[in-house]
């Protein structure tokens, strides 16, 4: 059972929609999870996300744009973190965001499409992803949870060109998004 909040809607196919208006991306409740194949064995890690959401009429007028701090990445090994946040990997120091910026949003019965440009150390490489929109869940607080996710694939090439031994190309990313309206 989904409990709708003010302002949602839920048209003929029962896929949600935000209401037009500002949208904030929470960073406690938000984040990129990514696994990468080194050595043949998956690396697991986090990065916190923040950022902001645009609902325009009409929708495909709409903007997001997601946010993680580079030298936030987290794999539970302190070693991993300050590799994978150093100068042969992400080089934190140097590049501080790596970011995502939709140009095109669409809402259709079958859910939510982005596209648009993820920046990764002063490069941007064109993405594309479906949204899935949860509604329904509530924080801590009591406060109505609406989660985004999306998952995408990405080439380990568009973070480092240096050869990294035993690192396979694909990067899977799941990111979760908690909204909350921006008043």
């Amino acid at each position: 059972m989904t409990t709708m909040t003010p302002g949602m809607k839920l048209p003929p196919g029962g896929q949600p929609r935000l209401a037009a208006g500002r949208w904030r991306v929470d960073p406690a409740w938000s984040d990129a999870l990514f696994t990468a194949s080194v050595v043949g064995r998956p690396v697991r890690g986090r990065l916190p996300l923040s950022g902001g959401v645009l609902i325009t009429e009409p929708i495909e007028d709409s903007t997001a744009r997601l946010v993680a701090r580079a030298a936030a990445v987290r794999t539970g090994s302190p070693v991993l973190d300050r590799l994978l946040a150093g100068p042969g990997f992400l080089d934190a120091g140097t590049f501080p965001e790596i970011s995502f910026r939709s140009e095109l949003l669409t809402w259709a019965p079958a859910g939510w499409r982005a596209a648009g440009h993820l920046q990764v150390k002063n490069a941007e490489y064109e993405l594309a992803c479906y949204l899935a929109l949860h509604l329904g869940g509530t924080r801590p607080d009591g406060s109505p949870c609406i989660l985004i996710t999306s998952s995408w694939v990405i080439d380990s090439r568009w973070i480092t060109r240096q050869w990294i031994p035993g690192l396979g190309r694909r990067i899977v990313m799941t990111c979760s998004c908690s909204l909350e309206r921006d008043m």
